[in-house]
């Protein structure tokens, strides 16, 4: 029977997120005034983000991409493999590639399940070698960003009936499928699968993964490190 391993990336697999990689697109604007506008935005909104991602995922989520309007798909597209080089390849835990190959060398169908926009993910699929990919993607009108988010968003539960789709998909059963996250936010799908793993957990999760004796991994060294009791450090 098919088996499926699904791994969020930001905190897990990489030490990056959303807000640098959306940094990279602004200082690549060829408007230098409006890099700088919207760069100083960006520098002014990062304590009230910080705050609304505590709270809701999806909201900080939904608010965050509206950033992106006006920019153009193509231009996106086209600086994919520079924002790759130049922001995430460095921002990859050394532990992570590895992890991945031997969950595929186990026979499981590796997915990447992540709230990122798809224009910033070819690279970083063709980097892991995932099978599948689930993510958000803009809403264009004419190639050109509107701000909006393509339903369905993402984030939290949609992450649970994303992995419920693509189980049903592959004929896979969930129960022999993994999960692989860093944040609370992702425990409703680390729940749905047979071996969660909590990898450098927030402390909410880091309680939830002790309490339900989870393993958690640390991916800072290069090799997986598994840990029954709790801690990733």
């Amino acid at each position: 029977m098919p088996r499926l391993a699904f791994y969020d990336f930001d905190g897990t697999l990489s030490s990056g997120n959303i807000v640098q990689r959306y940094a990279f697109f602004v200082r690549k604007l060829p408007s230098r005034t409006r890099a700088l506008w919207k760069g100083g935005k960006l520098l002014l909104s990062v304590p009230a983000m910080l705050a609304l991602d505590f709270y809701s995922r999806r909201l900080f989520n939904q608010i965050f991409y509206r950033e992106y309007g006006g920019m153009r798909r193509d231009w996106l597209l086209a600086l994919d493999q520079e924002l790759f080089e130049r922001v995430v390849q460095p921002s990859i835990y050394p532990g992570s590639k590895a992890l991945v190959e031997a969950d595929r060398d186990a026979g499981f169908r590796t997915v990447l399940v992540t709230g990122e926009l798809d224009v910033a993910l070819a690279p970083i699929v063709r980097y892991f070698g995932f099978d599948a990919v689930v993510s958000n993607s803009l809403v264009w009108d004419d190639g050109v960003a509107t701000g909006e988010v393509a339903p369905p968003l993402l984030a939290e539960g949609e992450k649970v009936e994303a992995v419920k789709r693509l189980a049903r998909e592959h004929g896979a059963e969930l129960a022999a499928c993994k999960a692989y996250s860093d944040s609370f936010s992702d425990s409703p799908m680390l729940e749905s699968v047979g071996s969660p793993v909590a990898v450098h957990p927030d402390r909410r999760l880091e309680r939830l993964a002790r309490d339900r004796g989870w393993p958690v991994l640390n991916l800072h060294r290069g090799a997986s490190q598994g840990d029954h009791h709790g801690r990733s450090h």
